[in-house]
């Protein structure tokens, strides 16, 4: 298994210290980071169904991942000794998660920041990461760990990760699951663009299953259909040109039909008038 967790190497450093180099032959951690080997590993993921792991959040209260099942949930993993790559990937996250909550509602989706350094990551570290980056978004959860789940958690999502003398290398990564738990995207980098946020989200509503589709239903998708990323502002805005198209189209064809009914009756009316103009009858034996 490719992840390996801080708090295991230091196990292994002290019972194969006498070995010397053998403790890095026998974690499999130690060298280049291999970034293609991350990433095959990372797309392995999609489609695969993350377990059902128990958290802590900012309070220390308990809480599992199946508890935010029904919505499309985005997993951002972060250490929080971090002071650039994973500060800059939440504040990018979060112009992404806001403007899909202005998109497509504020219960669009749920965040959850989880700290894979599960030696140093607890509550309190969590909950002073959350206000250093300002963090104040609804449905947005600050999480942490404990060693063993942490390492099934990121081999279920694919994230690969190692101890290196600045803290740790590990991708750029942001998964999303979709509502029953399954891997359904990876978004890479450390400033991904808003619509590798949105877009993903926006596909999961409007591909909810036409059973469930009622007149709301119809309404929201026609919404979600009509609501399109716009480069000049970097945000998402309601579309009106298909209902100004429709309303063009509509005129067009009321104005046809209209021209089409007027013609057919003024047709008809001079029809029946010639029908009641009465013939003259010729005389019989001559003029009169």
């Amino acid at each position: 298994m490719l992840v390996r967790h801080k708090f295991l190497l230091a196990i292994l450093s002290i019972l194969l210290a006498p070995m010397g180099g053998a403790v890095a032959d026998t974690s499999g951690i130690a060298g280049t980071f291999d970034r293609k080997a991350a990433l095959k590993n990372s797309q392995a993921a999609v489609g695969r169904s993350v377990g059902d792991y128990v958290f802590r959040d900012t309070r220390g209260k308990s809480v599992k991942l199946t508890g935010f099942q029904g919505r499309p949930v985005v997993i951002n993993l972060v250490y929080t000794a971090c002071t650039h790559y994973c500060p800059v990937t939440v504040q990018s996250l979060a112009r992404g998660v806001q403007a899909a909550q202005d998109a497509l509602g504020e219960d669009a989706v749920t965040v959850l920041t989880v700290g894979f350094d599960a030696r140093n990551d607890n509550p309190a570290r969590m909950a002073a990461f959350a206000r250093s980056q300002g963090i104040d978004i609804p449905n947005w959860h600050f999480l942490s760990a404990d060693a063993e789940t942490v390492i099934a958690l990121t081999d279920d999502l694919g994230f690969v990760f190692f101890p290196s003398a600045q803290g740790f290398d590990h991708l750029a990564q942001t998964t999303i699951l979709d509502s029953q738990g399954r891997v359904y995207r990876q978004v890479y980098g450390t400033d991904p663009a808003i619509q590798a946020i949105v877009e993903p989200l926006k596909a999961m509503q409007m591909g909810q299953p036409d059973g469930m589709l009622d007149l709301g239903g119809l309404v929201e998708r026609v919404r979600l259909f009509c609501t399109l990323y716009d480069p000049a502002i970097d945000a998402y805005r309601f579309d009106w040109s298909f209902f100004t198209g429709l309303a063009i189209g509509a005129a067009s064809l009321l104005a046809l039909t209209v021209f089409l009914v007027h013609a057919i009756l003024q047709r008809r009316r001079v029809q029946t008038g010639r029908a009641t103009i009465p013939r003259k009858r010729r005389s019989r034996g001559g003029v009169n």
